[in-house]
């Protein structure tokens, strides 16, 4: 038996208003179990189709499911909370905690001690009473992704958690969400402007370009013939260590040269 998509569109429509369509005929399933990396440059509509994976956007035409009682994990980009704030860590994280606590009410032991649980997911247990704002940028993003896995989500979804990051960082981040995918069974949709990004983690990718999504498994896409018609540009496609790596073709360049 086939299981049933977290979020499915079909032939759907998405834009603001009557008249401004952003991505056209958008056909896309989020499966239990996948790391679905959606990849596009600026201004290609990934925005637009996040606000419609997390509900927030209904589509101007065709259908958006969302699984009955779906919980969703939101990692915004860090430029989104302001560090100004005199908050901890851990006063973040409790943050993710406010549908079961109550928006009136103070959180309980129960829910400080779960809170304190998803930073030592994410590496982050002896920072706790550390301001936020006192972080690094690595840091501070650790701490957002154990915010959104104190909502306990059956999907995971983060927005360029890697923009603005150095290359060891960069890697740190991208190795957790690897581990909560393989070793939790999380569920992630990573939204990036730099296919390398999810091209070296993701098992299913989709590609935003001239306003429609082309997507599909992560060896379906990592193909250069299917590259090579979504950017217009000759790539070479490699796989190292079961990663895959994208780069331009140079004339009379051959591959794996």
């Amino acid at each position: 038996m086939q299981t049933a998509p977290l979020v499915r569109f079909r032939n759907a429509t998405l834009g603001y208003g009557r008249r401004q369509v952003v991505l056209d005929n958008v056909n896309m399933d989020i499966l239990p179990g996948d790391f679905f990396g959606l990849v596009g440059p600026n201004g290609s509509g990934k925005t637009t189709l996040l606000r419609a994976i997390l509900g927030i956007l209904k589509p101007l035409s065709g259908e958006a499911i969302r699984q009955p009682g779906l919980r969703i994990g939101y990692v915004p980009q860090r430029e989104m909370l302001d560090p100004l704030f005199p908050l901890t860590a851990l006063d973040i994280v409790l943050m993710g905690r406010y549908p079961q606590v109550g928006v009136l009410r103070s959180p309980g032991r129960a829910h400080r001690e779960r809170a304190l649980e998803c930073l030592d997911q994410v590496g982050m247990a002896e920072h706790a009473h550390k301001l936020y704002r006192d972080l690094s940028g690595g840091q501070r993003q650790r701490v957002l992704i154990a915010r959104a896995l104190a909502v306990e989500p059956s999907l995971l979804v983060l927005d360029e958690p890697t923009n603005g990051l150095d290359l060891p960082t960069e890697a740190s981040i991208l190795d957790l969400m690897e581990h909560l995918h393989r070793r939790q069974a999380m569920t992630i949709v990573l939204v990036s402007h730099v296919l390398n990004v999810v091209a070296r983690y993701a098992t299913r990718i989709g590609v935003l370009m001239d306003g429609r999504l082309i997507a599909g498994t992560a060896e379906e896409m990592m193909r250069e013939g299917v590259l090579r018609e979504v950017y217009g540009v000759d790539v070479c496609v490699q796989q190292i260590d079961h990663h895959y790596l994208v780069t331009v073709r140079e004339a009379q360049e051959v591959c794996g040269a």
